[in-house]
Formats: C-alpha cells, structure tokens, sequence
C-alpha cells in the first residue's frame, strides 16, 4: 500500500458490504508484527490501535513509526487508530504524529457536553483527513485506566445516536450495545433490537466495542446488523502474555526475549486470523484499495 490511511472510505465500504474490520489493540512492536503478519496472509484490511496508556508508554512517534514502516511493506490498508482518548491535546499530538484515526470518548458526560467536546476534535480531525470516532451511552468494563462499572453502563438511545451524527459530523459512532471491555464474566446481553434501529436511523459505520470473548455467532449478528469495526484488545493481550508464561514455566532461567517473543508472536498472529475470519474481511484487502484509489 506504501502508507497509512484514514479508515474512513475502508468502513463506509465494509458498512456497505455487510462485513467489518477488525482493529486490534497492540502494545509491542512484536503485536503489531504479529498482527499485521495474519491480516497479510489473509488479505484482511486492518486497523491497528493503541491505547491512551500505550501511546504514553511507547510515544506517539515510535508508534507511527512501526506502523508506517507496516503500510510500506504490506500489500493491504492500515490505518492506525487512537482508542478512547479523553484529552484534546494528545489527541492533536497523535494527528500531528501520523495517526489516521482517533476517538474522542466523551461518553462519561452529559449528552451536551459530549457533543461540544467531539465537535473540537471533528474540526482538527477533519482537516487533517483522520477519522473521527465517538462513543453514545457507556461500554462497561475495563480498557486501560478506563473503568466503567456495569452499574454505570448505559445503553445508547437510537434517537439520540442519529441527532448527534448530525450535529457532531463524525466519521464513525460506537453505540453501547450491551458489550463490555475485557473479559466477559457471562455470556454477553446484547440489544439487537436497539442496534438493528440505530443502523436504521444513522448512515455512517458503527464500531462494535468489547470485541474480545464475543461468541462467533453474536459477532456475526452484530455486522448482519451493521457493526462495521469491531474492536479486540484483552484476548490479544492475553494470548500474548499466556505464551511468554509457558516459555518460563518450561525454562525459568530463560533470558533471551527473542525466545519467547516467537511463540507470543505465533499466539497472536492465531488469535488474529480467528478474529479477521469471525468479521468477515478475510479476502476483503482488494476490495478496500479499490474503494480508496478511487
């Protein structure tokens, strides 16, 4: 592809042809390798993302860094993405970096408020020619230092998710459906009736939060529905933690990273191949350079 790009045109395409891609939470260069390994051989369009803790951990460069020398090797699209900042500043920090999408999370204050501070990052954002995403109600769960208990979680109003499409612009909208970030300690509730509605009344690609430990079937109702992104960050986490901590059950005094890199490596780019093939975008990596070359 030889560069990033905004992740715009690659959702209003998935959107249209009713599957999603898949974004991924990476926190290593080995993740992102990994990640971007499996969407290869799959010929998957994809969305890396980092975390407002990963970008303060890594840096902002570094990050753009690793994934445009990604873009530049890979024949499918990347855009990389900033998942669920709350501070204006980083967000401008990250854009002016090279990231190609961000999220602006407002959804823990009142509806108002939340429109006003997505209308600032949409003017920068949109200047620049970055994706814009916004949150509508609360995803429980845990994402970083971002902690909503399931008591505080809310569902998204379909009503209010089209008024604030139209008086915010954004690009893109993650409507609390009943998922939530992490693990799930149940099987998840889901509202397909209220996402079926919200798909109704809005007509820009909605992102599906609290990817990970989704049963493959409610995924895919999900995207049926309208999901168009869908997020994976814990699971990817885990798997790449749970190989390194068998390396060194089996070899406690083993000190070389590069020898356990390769197995956490391996478990997530198989993690990755299972998500890309639940979404639906395996194969869909021509289809997206179609639609932005045009």
């Amino acid at each position: 592809m030889g560069h990033l790009i905004s992740s715009t045109i690659m959702l209003q395409a998935a959107r249209e042809q009713r599957f999603a891609i898949t974004a991924f939470n990476v926190h290593t260069l080995e993740m992102l390798q990994a990640v971007v390994d499996a969407a290869v051989e799959m010929s998957a369009p994809l969305i890396l993302q980092t975390t407002v803790g990963t970008v303060n951990h890594l840096g902002p460069e570094y990050i753009v860094a690793a994934a445009q020398t990604a873009a530049k090797m890979a024949n499918i699209p990347i855009a990389l993405h900033l998942d669920h900042c709350t501070d204006y500043a980083l967000i401008v920090k990250c854009i002016r970096a090279g990231y190609t999408s961000v999220m602006i999370d407002a959804s823990m204050h009142t509806y108002e408020d939340n429109v006003r501070r997505t209308l600032e990052v949409v003017k920068v954002a949109q200047a620049a020619g970055v994706n814009i995403e916004a949150e509508l109600g609360k995803v429980g769960g845990v994402e970083d230092d971002l902690v909503v208990e399931d008591e505080d979680a809310r569902l998204a109003v379909p009503e209010e998710c089209q008024r604030f499409v139209e008086e915010t612009g954004v690009s893109t909208l993650a409507p609390a459906i009943g998922t939530a970030h992490g693990i799930y300690k149940g099987e998840p509730h889901i509202a397909f009736g209220r996402l079926e509605e919200i798909q109704r009344l809005v007509s820009i690609p909605l992102v599906l939060h609290g990817g990970s430990g989704i049963p493959e079937e409610q995924v895919k109702r999900c995207v049926k529905l309208g999901m168009s992104k869908m997020n994976v960050a814990t699971e990817l986490k885990i798997a790449f933690s749970n190989a390194i901590r068998t390396v060194f059950d089996t070899n406690p005094d083993e000190n070389d990273p590069r020898k356990y890199m390769v197995p956490a490596k391996a478990a997530v780019k198989a993690l990755t191949k299972e998500k890309i093939a639940m979404a639906g975008c395996g194969g869909k990596a021509e289809l997206m350079l179609a639609a932005t070359s045009s």
